[in-house]
This record gives structure tokens, sequence and C-alpha cells, in this order.
């Protein structure tokens, strides 16, 4: 029977088939799937919840033009002097580090007031105005009001995000030396998860105000882009974590300035019918005067080092997910159907579980991904196993029942009868390769320019091998050991590898060549080949075993190879090989006694071998 069309084979490839389909699925999503959809978003809003603190944030203070303020000092907008007031106790009483005013003023000051004073502060103190930007490009209408304050050199903020429009101040107060934007792009449910570092309008680039805010008062520099100009926001600390009191209390001395000392302000309201609010994971209408400060506390925690340290988030997810398809790929076959779907469930809860641990330390994971990948292994795997078991079974049930004890026929149905693994005596070539003098070449390296070295190396081997059908068997430190016929028969076997030891030296001597630029001295590479019956298989215990093969012939490789030391000659073939070959023309070099044999082995060269990628040197033989 052609195993390769039974049933069995046959199911393993469609389902094989299916897993890759949803391994693929997980890497679409997690580095084409651009931001995420609504599930992800909701399965992060969940994980933002769980993780949120209620811990007090010492560093940041909010001052709330709330409702209080307004009934006991006025109605808005409050003059222009009374925000300069404010303003000036935050720095002089209270002993601000730095105030950002979450305010925008677009209209001149009314009769009687004047923005000279506050316009002053921004222009020489710790006092950043705002700026509304707009990044609606659908209607036809562009917003511009106010005038647009000085913002930072566009060309050294490539990645900014384009606006399409803005609210200023007025022409006094746009003169302030720092401006933030306060703007923001909702995600398409309408929650603000993500906050535009900078903004870019015309020739000129404006950071966010917490950005701003953060640079100007700390003494370090803006932050530079990434490859995504947006921080997507942790909410870890929520409202209830910010200090906030109200602007009446800062104004009328209620406040101990002791107990507010030494922070960074943002000034702002809560009050609902100044319509500053924004949906966040938290809540749907949550001020945006709130958002900031959460942006600024996180901007702080990466600041200090005390953020989450980069997880290689994506990466888990695609590992976990191809983990899931081979466990259900080798579960199908011997568990019921129902145990099945119950192993999928249970890994996509131990997914969501872990996704709360990754998804901080991984702001570009796409938390849904492995949980789509296993819905889809759910809805197409399970039940393809599901049939094709039902026709095996009865296929099995009809025929061996009749030969066969129940209890046999059960097992037999719950094993996986094809085993390409198992060791099988096999007419195989075996190829041998190693750096000749690795110690005298990294002695004197860096670690890491000596790892580099054998990197290069290794890859000069390892191409060749794979690319004429070899089966690589180990590293060996500075060299490889591979070999062909196993575990599929091939009956070129010694030709193959023969074409793999005439490409390793060409990429040997390549690499040479750019070494030789470099000034560094030629490597020599030794190869061994020999071909011959073996015993190829999945060796090892119960604890580790791995997919190689034993034999004389693999032996004689290894001997050739360790022989070629002593001749000019980079490839030394056994007489199996040379009996073998039938596309290659070689020549007899000598017979010798290896070591470990009895009688003497002829070596063969090829006919017409390249040039040896380094001189023999008696110090490397000895």
């Amino acid at each position: 029977m052609d195993h390769r069309r039974s049933p069995a084979h046959l199911a393993r490839l469609l389902l094989t088939g299916i897993a890759l389909l949803a391994v693929l699925l997980t890497v679409w999503a997690q580095w084409w799937g651009g931001d995420g959809a609504l599930a992800d978003h909701w399965l992060r809003d969940r994980i933002i919840q769980w993780r949120a603190v209620s811990t007090p944030e010492p560093r940041v203070l909010i001052v709330d033009i709330d409702e209080e303020s307004l009934r006991r000092l006025g109605p808005w907008p409050w003059p222009r002097s009374r925000l300069a007031d404010l303003t000036e106790r935050l720095l002089a009483d209270y002993q601000a580090k730095g105030v950002a005013l979450d305010i925008v003023l677009p209209d001149p000051p009314r009769a009687g007031d004047s923005d000279e004073r506050l316009a002053l502060l921004a222009a020489h103190g710790p006092v950043l105005l705002s700026t509304a930007f707009d990044f609606n490009t659908v209607r036809e209408y562009r917003v511009r009001q106010g005038a647009l304050g000085r913002g930072l050199p566009a060309a050294d903020y490539p990645q900014a995000v384009p606006a399409s429009g803005y609210i200023g101040n007025d022409a006094t107060l746009a003169r302030a030396a720092r401006i933030g934007n306060v703007g923001f792009i909702p995600d398409p449910d309408g929650v603000f998860r993500r906050l535009p570092l900078y903004v870019r309008y015309g020739d000129q680039v404006y950071p966010a105000l917490t950005v701003a805010l953060l640079s100007c008062c700390s003494g370090h520099p803006l932050p530079a882009l990434g490859h995504d100009a947006f921080l997507r926001l942790e909410h870890r600390r929520d409202w209830s974590a910010l200090t906030v009191v109200s602007a009446a209390d800062i104004l009328s001395g209620a406040i101990d300035p002791a107990s507010a000392s030494d922070r960074l302000v943002v000034v702002g309201s809560s009050n609902l019918g100044l319509a500053d609010r924004v949906a966040t994971p938290h809540d749907p209408l949550r001020p945006g005067l709130g958002v900031h400060g959460v942006a600024l506390s996180q901007l702080l925690d990466m600041q200090a080092g005390t953020a989450p340290a980069p997880w290689p988030g994506r990466l888990l997810a695609l590992l976990y997910t191809i983990l899931c398809a081979a466990l259900l790929l080798f579960a199908l076959p011997r568990l019921p159907a129902l145990a099945s779907v119950a192993l999928l469930v249970a890994a996509s809860a131990l997914w969501c579980a872990l996704a709360v641990l990754i998804v901080p330390h991984d702001p570009q994971l796409i938390a849904t991904s492995p949980l789509a990948s296993n819905l889809f292994l759910l809805a197409v795997a399970v039940p393809v196993q599901w049939q094709l078991t039902q026709q095996r079974s009865r296929h099995l049930l009809s025929t061996l029942r009749q030969y066969v004890a129940r209890q046999v026929v059960d097992e037999l149905l719950r094993s996986d009868l094809q085993d390409p693994l198992a060791p099988a005596s096999r007419e195989i070539t075996t190829l041998i390769a190693d750096l000749e003098g690795y110690s005298s070449h990294v002695e004197a390296m860096p670690v890491e320019e000596a790892g580099r070295l054998t990197r290069d190396f290794l890859d000069c081997l390892t191409g060749p091998v794979l690319e004429h059908q070899g089966t690589l068997d180990k590293y060996t430190g500075d060299g490889l050991v591979a070999f062909w016929g196993a575990p599929l028969p091939i009956a070129e076997h010694a030709d193959l590898a023969l074409d793999a030891a005439r490409e390793i030296l060409a990429r040997v001597a390549a690499l040479n060549r750019v070494r030789a630029a470099a000034g560094a001295r030629p490597l020599r590479v030794r190869i061994g080949i020999e071909s011959g019956p073996a015993m190829a298989g999945d060796f090892g215990s119960r604890f580790r075993a791995i997919y190689t093969a034993v034999g004389d012939s693999v032996n004689t490789a290894s001997r050739l190879e360790q022989a070629a030391r002593d001749y000019p000659y980079d490839v030394i073939i056994g007489a199996g090989t040379a009996q073998r070959a039938r596309r290659h023309a070689l020549r007899m070099l000598e017979e010798r006694k290896l070591r470990g044999k009895e009688n003497p082995t002829t070596l063969f060269v090829f006919a017409d071998p390249a040039p040896p990628a380094m001189p023999v040197s008696p110090e490397l033989n000895s």
C-alpha cells in the first residue's frame, strides 16, 4: 500500500494545512493586522480594568475648574487675569514643577481684561498652553480658529500624525514658548486608547501636551518616535488614583501647599457643560483632563524606568498559536472530539490569563489572535478529524473485529500506526564539515565577533546542505553533520552530497574574499564524505530523542574530515561515495589507514578540485 495516499496520511496533510492556516492567521494579525479589531479592543479593555490600581499618583496634580469653582467664582469663560493668578499661585505658593493648561483660548480677552500676564508666564516660565488639532479628513471644511504658535521642525519627526485643522489661542498667547496638542484620535468604537505623541501641521510639529510638559519641566529631551507615532495608554491609573483639587481651593489658599508641591500640574475642567469628556476603557464619559493625567503618569513611569519592561509579546502569541496547533495535531487522532474541544477551550483560557501579563509589556500585541486561531481550529480541524475518524473506525471495525479482540481494536484506533522516524536501515551518504584552526581564529576576538564568525561560517555550510535535499543532523560547534538518503530514500544521495560540498567550497571562498578585504585571515573548511549502510531514525531515551544516523560509514566520514588536515585538499571522499557517484569526476588520492580502522582506506578527491580555502599550516595540523 502507498502510505502517501493512505487515508491517515491524507488526514494528516489536511489537518496540518488547517493548523498552518491558523498559524498564518496569527502572523497576519500580529504583523499586518493594524491596531486590532473590536474584539481585541474589548479584550484589552477587560485586561486594563482587571489590572487597574488606585494607588495615589504623587507626581501629578490635577487642578479642576469644576462645578464648585464655577459656582463660587463665576461662569466660564474666566478672565485671563484669573487664569494668570491661578498659574502664579501654583508656581509660587505650591512650588509646582510646571503647569500645563488643558484650555484653549481662541478669542481675544474681554474689555478690561488682558492676556499679557498669562502670555509672559507662558513665554518665560514653565507654563504650557494648548492647541486642539483636528484630524478629520472627511469633511471639506477645515477648522482654523485662533493663531497657531511655534512648533518643532517637521523634518525631525517624519512619522508625526498629520492634522487637518486646529483651534489655537489668540495672537497674544500664541507667543508661548511651548505649545502642546490636546486633540485626540479615538478608535473606531469611539474609545480613546492611543495618544498621538507628535502632530504635524504644515511644516511644524507639535508634541502632545503631556509630552511637552514632561520635557519642559523634567530636564529630559522630547521622546523620539519609534515605528509608531502613537503611545498606547495603559490606563493603569484612573481618575481615582490622581490627586484632584478644585481650582477655587487653589485660588483661596484652602489647600496646604506642602501637600501638593513639587508636582507637574495639569489645569482643566471636568464640568459637563464644557463638553471636555472622552470615552476610555474605564468610563464612557471620563474628563479629558483626567486622561492627560493618566498619560502624564505613564510617561513619568517610562522616564523613570519603572514602566513594564518590553517583552516579545507578538512572538509569544505566535509561538503559543504554534504550540496549540501542534498540540491539537497530536491530540486529535488520540482523543475523542469532545476532549479535543475541551483542550482548545482550556488553551484559550490559559492564553487569556497569559495575555493579562503580556499586554502591558507589548503595546503592539493583538491579544485575540491566538483565540481567533483556536476558534478556527475548533470550527474546522475538529469536525474534519471527527469525520475522518468515523471513516477510519468503520473500516477498521468491519475488518479487524473478524480477527482481533475488541481491546486490541480499541488500542489500534487510539494509536498512530505510521512512524516515519522509527529507526530503519538506509543507504546514506554522510558529509561532515569543520572549520580548521577554529581556536586560533577566535582566541583574540571579542565574544561578539567570534559568534559572528561562527554564524557566518555555519551559514556557508548549512545553505548548500538544505538546498541539495540533505538532512541536517547536528551542529558540532564550528561544523556540522549532514546526510542524504534518510528519512526519505534518495537514489542519487552520493551526487547530491558532492554537489553540496562543491557549493560549500564556493561559499567559503566568497566569505574569504570578504574577510581579505577586511584584512582578516582566510578560513579553511575540511570536509569528509562517505556512503554506505547506516541506521537512521529517532534515537534517544524517553527524556530526549534526536533524529540521527549511526553506522560505519558515518564514522568513516568523520575520519576522512580529520584526515583532510594532512592534505592540500579541502574535500576527502571515501570509496563508498566514489563507487556510487555518477555525475562527478573523482580521482584516487592514496590508500591510508585511518584511526580506528584495521584495513587501509582508499581516499578520493575531486578530479578538478577547487583551490583550498587556505594553505595547510603545520601549526594547525599539530
